[in-house]
């Protein structure tokens, strides 16, 4: 028997440690990469983190409380907490040649708490609210909200609508931030499916935002940020970027200049997987003046900062510092656009006509389906995507008339264009052969297409071992 390598070592000796405790566990680990292994993923927003990222999230660095910030904790032994984040801020701030930079966010949606109260206490200065102090968040009605947003300088934000491709934490319902801030949308040109600036302007002008957001989960093209400073500029409004989505492509510079986020905005936050292919956990970059406001993110927003999946952001920061993750992240572009044009030669509707970027939002009602129906029968025949609102849809937000599909994961794999041409003759084979059903969540699809287009998946990924460095001998 050959000697197992250092990943398989490492990982199998993990598996077995888990299993001593509870073999299910172990099992459900072992099956999701089984699982990820034979899928064909082509959700957007997901990707495969590196041996030494996973690794490096698995240690003693899980036990400590940090919070505070370098060399400020409010707990002692931290110094090698200390570490790990400096090292971290260092790759961050050198990837992105930002002056700033915040590893600690937890997540996405953190990283944006972050910013939007970063903001908001460098625009004003508030009196401390007794009566709310020892109320709960969840409590305060909505006239109370108004009269909180009004001692912040009634605070207005401007972002992307839902349907154009924006995201929840811009200032919508469900989520905090559309009670932290009066919302108004930008959205997209009915024509071309692609942001209208000259709108945009115009609707800055009259309901002058505190902060106009730039930045999205679904829009498939680049976005100006320069003309989006030059609006936030004229009419005094912060400027932020959420670049969660394709912080990989401003890494690799694919995205540069007017297409840079960090130059041009004031704050920007992002996630730290997706495109960048790190750990689940969150960053922001901000221009100096905010920087003391954005320190204050543990606790003001964050509970204790999670130290090892520090350690993993620094291993994926310094992992997309190198010279290959350029060629890597213009091949997730490669791919994408190789893949509209596969979907356009079949005859599907793509919204925008085409993609600037990592992902693809198929029109599928040309198909006579919902989203929910066109996710399900693919996910049926081994292809891994997610339903998604169109502009203007007419399904609304759970049933959809989209479809998202993106390629950072499967260009990981090593996929490249002729394949992508392939998967979207797959997709159009399913789709063209579903059918709707009684409801917008029931559909008709000959199992044996299904099974056929499954088993073409997996013989394509048999040429793309996932983690094939990874034996785990089960």
């Amino acid at each position: 028997m050959s000697e197992l390598n250092a990943e398989s070592t490492a990982f199998r000796a993990a598996l077995d440690v888990v299993r001593d405790v509870d073999p299910r566990i172990a099992d459900a680990i072992a099956k999701e990469l089984h699982d990820q292994r034979e899928s064909l993923k082509l959700i957007a927003s997901e990707n495969y983190a590196s041996p030494a990222v996973l690794l490096a999230m698995g240690n003693w660095l899980s036990d400590k409380y940090a919070e505070g910030t370098i060399g400020r904790r409010f707990y002692a032994g931290c110094q090698n907490v200390d570490t790990v984040e400096s090292i971290a801020v260092e790759h961050a701030k050198a990837l992105f040649d930002a002056p700033y930079a915040y590893v600690q966010p937890h997540s996405g949606i953190d990283a944006n708490l972050v910013a939007y109260w970063a903001i908001l206490a460098d625009r004003v200065e508030v009196p401390y609210l007794k009566k709310f102090e020892k109320r709960q968040i969840n409590d305060l009605t909505d006239a109370e909200w108004a009269e909180l947003r009004a001692a912040f300088g009634n605070q207005r934000m401007l972002g992307m609508s839902l349907d154009a491709g924006g995201h929840l934490t811009h200032g919508f319902r469900p989520n905090i931030s559309g009670k932290m801030f009066d919302q108004r949308s930008y959205g997209v040109d009915a024509a071309t499916g692609q942001i209208d600036y000259a709108a945009l302007r115009e609707t800055a002008k009259e309901f002058k935002p505190a902060v106009i957001v730039g930045g999205y989960s679904a829009y498939p093209r680049k976005v100006n940020f320069a003309t989006m400073r030059e609006i936030a500029d004229e009419v005094g409004a912060t400027f932020m970027v959420d670049m969660a989505h394709f912080a990989g492509l401003v890494a690799g510079k694919v995205f540069t200049g007017d297409f840079n986020p960090i130059p041009h905005a004031h704050i920007v936050t992002t996630t730290t997987h997706k495109s960048l292919r790190g750990p689940r956990g969150g960053a922001v970059f901000a221009q100096p003046e905010l920087a003391d406001q954005v320190d204050r993110g543990c606790p003001m927003v964050l509970g204790g900062p999670l130290a090892h999946v520090m350690a993993a952001k620094a291993i994926a920061f310094a992992e997309a510092r190198r010279p290959e993750f350029a060629g890597y992240a213009q091949r997730i572009v490669d791919n994408s656009q190789a893949l509209a044009t596969g979907l356009l030669n079949r005859g599907a509707t793509l919204v925008s006509g085409g993609t600037d970027n990592h992902l693809v939002l198929v029109d599928v009602d040309k198909y006579g389906l919902t989203g929910r129906q066109a996710e399900q029968a693919l996910l049926d025949s081994g292809i891994v995507t997610n339903r998604n609102s169109i502009p203007q849809d007419p399904n609304g937000a759970w049933y959809t008339s989209g479809i998202r599909v993106g390629t950072p994961a499967l260009t990981s794999r090593g996929l490249g264009t002729a394949e992508m041409d392939q998967i979207a003759d797959l997709m159009h084979t399913v789709l063209s052969s579903t059918k709707p059903g009684a409801s917008k969540a029931k559909f008709d699809l000959d199992p044996a297409i299904a099974d056929r287009v499954s088993k073409q998946a997996n013989e394509m990924l048999g040429a793309f071992p996932l983690y094939p460095s990874v034996d785990l001998g089960i």
